[in-house]
Protein backbone atom coordinates (compact mmCIF):
# COMPACT_ATOMS: atom_id res chain seq x y z
CA UNK A 1 0.00 0.00 0.00
CA UNK A 2 1.46 3.58 -0.83
CA UNK A 3 2.32 5.50 1.92
CA UNK A 4 2.61 9.52 1.29
CA UNK A 5 5.59 11.28 2.82
CA UNK A 6 4.27 14.37 2.31
CA UNK A 7 3.81 16.68 5.27
CA UNK A 8 0.50 18.28 6.16
CA UNK A 9 0.92 21.87 7.24
CA UNK A 10 -1.18 24.47 8.78
CA UNK A 11 -3.07 26.34 5.38
CA UNK A 12 -2.31 30.14 5.44
CA UNK A 13 -5.12 32.44 6.66
CA UNK A 14 -7.96 32.75 3.57
CA UNK A 15 -8.87 35.58 2.51
CA UNK A 16 -12.08 34.22 1.17
CA UNK A 17 -13.12 31.38 3.74
CA UNK A 18 -12.45 30.77 7.14
CA UNK A 19 -9.69 28.08 8.58
CA UNK A 20 -13.09 26.71 9.82
CA UNK A 21 -14.30 26.42 6.61
CA UNK A 22 -11.35 24.82 5.12
CA UNK A 23 -10.92 22.56 8.11
CA UNK A 24 -14.50 20.94 7.38
CA UNK A 25 -14.20 20.77 3.59
CA UNK A 26 -10.88 19.11 4.18
CA UNK A 27 -12.06 16.64 6.51
CA UNK A 28 -15.04 15.28 4.88
CA UNK A 29 -13.25 14.71 2.10
CA UNK A 30 -11.37 12.82 3.92
CA UNK A 31 -13.40 10.66 5.31
CA UNK A 32 -14.60 9.73 1.42
CA UNK A 33 -12.70 7.21 1.16
CA UNK A 34 -12.30 5.61 5.13
CA UNK A 35 -16.36 5.31 4.29
CA UNK A 36 -15.84 3.14 1.26
CA UNK A 37 -17.57 5.67 -1.16
CA UNK A 38 -14.42 6.24 -3.14
CA UNK A 39 -12.59 4.36 -5.96
CA UNK A 40 -9.43 6.50 -6.62
CA UNK A 41 -10.22 9.77 -6.62
CA UNK A 42 -13.70 9.40 -7.94
CA UNK A 43 -14.88 11.73 -5.27
CA UNK A 44 -15.42 15.67 -3.74
CA UNK A 45 -17.54 17.28 -1.36
CA UNK A 46 -17.56 21.60 -0.72
CA UNK A 47 -18.98 23.88 1.11
CA UNK A 48 -19.88 27.32 0.78
CA UNK A 49 -19.64 30.44 2.40
CA UNK A 50 -22.69 32.73 1.29
CA UNK A 51 -22.29 35.59 3.01
CA UNK A 52 -18.55 35.71 1.25
CA UNK A 53 -19.91 34.60 -2.17
CA UNK A 54 -17.87 31.47 -2.14
CA UNK A 55 -17.17 28.11 -1.92
CA UNK A 56 -14.51 25.54 -1.26
CA UNK A 57 -13.91 22.17 -2.97
CA UNK A 58 -11.71 19.33 -3.83
CA UNK A 59 -8.61 19.89 -6.34
CA UNK A 60 -9.05 17.87 -9.57
CA UNK A 61 -7.54 14.31 -9.37
CA UNK A 62 -5.87 15.06 -6.27
CA UNK A 63 -5.12 11.71 -4.07
CA UNK A 64 -6.95 11.54 -0.68
CA UNK A 65 -3.74 10.32 1.18
CA UNK A 66 -1.75 13.50 0.09
CA UNK A 67 -4.46 16.07 0.06
CA UNK A 68 -4.06 19.16 2.82
CA UNK A 69 -6.09 22.13 3.80
CA UNK A 70 -3.72 24.17 1.26
CA UNK A 71 -4.80 22.09 -1.78
CA UNK A 72 -8.13 23.15 -1.65
CA UNK A 73 -9.55 25.24 -3.95
CA UNK A 74 -11.85 28.27 -3.74
CA UNK A 75 -14.70 29.53 -6.21
CA UNK A 76 -16.45 32.32 -6.80
CA UNK A 77 -20.29 31.18 -6.04
CA UNK A 78 -21.62 33.85 -8.68
CA UNK A 79 -19.26 32.95 -11.83
CA UNK A 80 -17.35 29.99 -11.11
CA UNK A 81 -14.25 31.57 -11.30
CA UNK A 82 -11.21 30.36 -9.17
CA UNK A 83 -10.95 32.93 -6.28
CA UNK A 84 -7.95 31.22 -4.30
CA UNK A 85 -5.77 28.18 -4.72
CA UNK A 86 -2.68 26.68 -6.56
CA UNK A 87 -4.80 24.11 -8.52
CA UNK A 88 -7.38 23.35 -10.83
CA UNK A 89 -10.53 22.61 -8.98
CA UNK A 90 -12.82 19.88 -9.19
CA UNK A 91 -14.37 18.65 -12.78
CA UNK A 92 -17.23 18.45 -11.12
CA UNK A 93 -17.29 22.22 -9.33
CA UNK A 94 -19.97 23.55 -11.77
CA UNK A 95 -22.48 20.86 -10.42
CA UNK A 96 -22.06 21.68 -6.80
CA UNK A 97 -22.44 25.83 -8.12
CA UNK A 98 -25.50 25.46 -9.72
CA UNK A 99 -26.96 23.36 -6.97
CA UNK A 100 -26.05 26.20 -3.98
CA UNK A 101 -27.90 29.09 -6.74
CA UNK A 102 -30.85 26.73 -7.17
CA UNK A 103 -31.11 25.84 -3.04
CA UNK A 104 -30.91 27.71 -0.96
CA UNK A 105 -30.82 25.34 1.91
CA UNK A 106 -28.00 23.74 1.10
CA UNK A 107 -24.27 24.91 3.03
CA UNK A 108 -22.31 21.70 1.60
CA UNK A 109 -22.42 18.88 -1.42
CA UNK A 110 -20.98 15.59 -2.06
CA UNK A 111 -20.78 13.39 -5.19
CA UNK A 112 -18.93 10.31 -4.98
CA UNK A 113 -19.28 7.08 -7.21
CA UNK A 114 -20.20 4.68 -4.41
CA UNK A 115 -20.96 1.07 -6.22
CA UNK A 116 -24.70 0.56 -4.66
CA UNK A 117 -26.08 3.85 -5.53
CA UNK A 118 -24.06 4.29 -9.01
CA UNK A 119 -25.86 1.09 -9.58
CA UNK A 120 -29.36 2.47 -9.35
CA UNK A 121 -28.04 5.87 -11.26
CA UNK A 122 -27.01 3.23 -14.25
CA UNK A 123 -30.26 1.66 -14.08
CA UNK A 124 -31.75 4.55 -13.98
CA UNK A 125 -33.98 3.43 -10.90
CA UNK A 126 -35.11 5.93 -8.30
CA UNK A 127 -34.14 4.38 -4.60
CA UNK A 128 -37.44 3.21 -3.20
CA UNK A 129 -38.68 3.40 0.33
CA UNK A 130 -38.62 -0.08 1.47
CA UNK A 131 -37.96 0.36 5.20
CA UNK A 132 -37.42 2.71 8.24
CA UNK A 133 -33.42 3.43 7.72
CA UNK A 134 -34.10 5.31 4.49
CA UNK A 135 -37.02 7.07 5.86
CA UNK A 136 -35.18 8.44 8.76
CA UNK A 137 -33.16 10.59 6.59
CA UNK A 138 -34.76 10.64 2.75
CA UNK A 139 -38.65 11.66 2.77
CA UNK A 140 -39.31 9.52 0.07
CA UNK A 141 -37.58 7.95 -3.13
CA UNK A 142 -33.82 8.97 -4.03
CA UNK A 143 -35.07 10.41 -7.49
CA UNK A 144 -33.54 10.09 -10.61
CA UNK A 145 -32.91 12.46 -13.56
CA UNK A 146 -33.61 12.09 -16.98
CA UNK A 147 -30.38 11.85 -19.02
CA UNK A 148 -28.51 14.82 -20.15
CA UNK A 149 -29.26 15.84 -23.55
CA UNK A 150 -26.38 15.94 -26.69
CA UNK A 151 -27.07 19.66 -26.32
CA UNK A 152 -26.34 19.39 -22.73
CA UNK A 153 -23.41 17.22 -23.24
CA UNK A 154 -22.15 19.49 -25.79
CA UNK A 155 -22.01 22.66 -23.61
CA UNK A 156 -21.09 23.73 -19.87
CA UNK A 157 -22.05 20.12 -19.75
CA UNK A 158 -20.81 20.13 -15.74
CA UNK A 159 -23.39 23.00 -14.88
CA UNK A 160 -26.12 21.08 -16.74
CA UNK A 161 -25.23 17.92 -14.89
CA UNK A 162 -26.34 20.51 -11.76
CA UNK A 163 -29.32 21.59 -13.83
CA UNK A 164 -30.97 18.16 -14.40
CA UNK A 165 -31.23 17.91 -10.77
CA UNK A 166 -32.73 21.52 -10.11
CA UNK A 167 -35.39 20.40 -12.52
CA UNK A 168 -35.93 17.28 -11.12
CA UNK A 169 -36.66 18.95 -7.75
CA UNK A 170 -38.43 21.50 -9.51
CA UNK A 171 -36.53 24.14 -7.88
CA UNK A 172 -38.14 23.50 -4.75
CA UNK A 173 -35.94 24.06 -1.43
CA UNK A 174 -38.26 22.45 0.24
CA UNK A 175 -38.07 19.43 -0.99
CA UNK A 176 -34.27 19.47 -1.07
CA UNK A 177 -34.18 19.46 2.43
CA UNK A 178 -36.52 16.60 2.53
CA UNK A 179 -34.85 14.71 0.08
CA UNK A 180 -31.34 15.37 0.34
CA UNK A 181 -29.90 13.45 -2.28
CA UNK A 182 -30.27 12.30 -5.96
CA UNK A 183 -28.99 10.42 -8.39
CA UNK A 184 -27.68 11.67 -12.29
CA UNK A 185 -29.09 9.31 -14.76
CA UNK A 186 -25.94 6.74 -16.13
CA UNK A 187 -23.50 8.80 -13.63
CA UNK A 188 -24.21 8.75 -9.72
CA UNK A 189 -24.91 10.17 -6.61
CA UNK A 190 -24.87 13.86 -5.57
CA UNK A 191 -26.09 14.78 -1.81
CA UNK A 192 -26.04 17.53 -0.30
CA UNK A 193 -26.96 19.21 3.29
CA UNK A 194 -26.65 22.09 5.49
CA UNK A 195 -22.76 22.08 5.77
CA UNK A 196 -20.09 19.83 4.20
CA UNK A 197 -20.37 17.29 6.54
CA UNK A 198 -23.70 16.77 6.71
CA UNK A 199 -23.73 16.25 2.84
CA UNK A 200 -21.22 13.99 3.39
CA UNK A 201 -22.75 12.01 5.76
CA UNK A 202 -26.19 11.96 3.48
CA UNK A 203 -23.49 10.35 1.00
CA UNK A 204 -22.90 7.59 3.44
CA UNK A 205 -26.56 7.27 3.98
CA UNK A 206 -27.65 6.87 0.58
CA UNK A 207 -25.53 4.06 -0.41
CA UNK A 208 -25.81 2.02 2.56
CA UNK A 209 -29.43 2.63 1.84
CA UNK A 210 -29.18 1.83 -2.10
CA UNK A 211 -26.97 -1.58 -1.12
CA UNK A 212 -30.15 -2.63 1.38
CA UNK A 213 -32.64 -1.93 -1.38
CA UNK A 214 -30.77 -4.05 -3.95
CA UNK A 215 -30.81 -7.06 -1.35
CA UNK A 216 -34.32 -6.24 -0.86
CA UNK A 217 -35.32 -5.97 -4.06
CA UNK A 218 -33.20 -9.86 -4.60
CA UNK A 219 -35.41 -11.06 -1.66
CA UNK A 220 -38.88 -9.75 -3.18
CA UNK A 221 -40.65 -6.55 -1.50
CA UNK A 222 -42.99 -5.61 0.74
CA UNK A 223 -44.64 -1.94 0.76
CA UNK A 224 -43.56 -0.29 3.83
CA UNK A 225 -46.50 0.88 5.83
CA UNK A 226 -46.43 4.57 5.34
CA UNK A 227 -47.46 5.71 8.64
CA UNK A 228 -44.38 3.79 9.94
CA UNK A 229 -42.45 5.75 7.69
CA UNK A 230 -43.36 9.04 8.32
CA UNK A 231 -42.95 8.11 11.91
CA UNK A 232 -39.77 7.44 11.63
CA UNK A 233 -38.48 10.82 9.16
CA UNK A 234 -40.85 13.25 11.37
CA UNK A 235 -38.87 11.89 14.73
CA UNK A 236 -36.11 13.18 13.37
CA UNK A 237 -36.47 16.21 11.05
CA UNK A 238 -39.06 19.36 11.71
CA UNK A 239 -40.70 20.83 14.37
CA UNK A 240 -41.46 17.64 16.68
CA UNK A 241 -38.27 15.94 16.10
CA UNK A 242 -37.14 14.42 19.21
CA UNK A 243 -34.19 12.04 18.18
CA UNK A 244 -31.16 12.65 19.60
CA UNK A 245 -28.79 15.37 22.30
CA UNK A 246 -28.13 18.72 21.52
CA UNK A 247 -24.50 19.01 21.56
CA UNK A 248 -23.30 20.73 25.18
CA UNK A 249 -25.68 17.40 26.53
Amino acid sequence: MHTSTRTRTEPTVSTAVSRELRREVWEANLRIPRAGLATLTWGNVSGVDRQAGVFVIKPSGVAYDVLSEEDLVVVSLSDGSVVEGRLRPSTDTETHRSLYLAFPSIGGVTHTHSTHAVAFAQARRPIPVLGTTHADTFNGPVPVTAPLTPQQCATDYEYNTGQVIVDLLGRDDTRAEEVPGALVAHHGPFTWGADAATSLEHAVICEAVAEMALHTIALGTVEPPQHVLDRHFTRKHGPNAYYGNPPSA
